[in-house]
């Protein structure tokens, strides 16, 4: 798997359109390797409650959630 790091972490445009109930706000995390860079939406509360932030160490998991890397 390949580890990556939060460059930075910014909140998801959803426009003009109303959520729909149940919606969970969600984020867009720039992710950065050693030899691509990439991005991921994730629900925002989800990164609170996994302690993630930017310049965290982290994998894409099997579930497409992000994992932190403990070091």
């Amino acid at each position: 798997m390949n580890e990556y790091k939060i460059t930075k972490i910014e909140e998801d445009d959803f426009g003009c359109e109303d959520r729909i109930d149940g919606y969970k706000p969600r984020v867009i995390v720039y992710l950065k390797s050693e030899d691509h860079e990439a991005s991921i939406k994730q629900v925002d509360q989800y990164l609170y409650d996994n302690d993630i932030d930017v310049g965290d160490k982290v994998i894409i998991g099997e579930t497409g959630l992000l994992e932190k890397v403990l070091s």
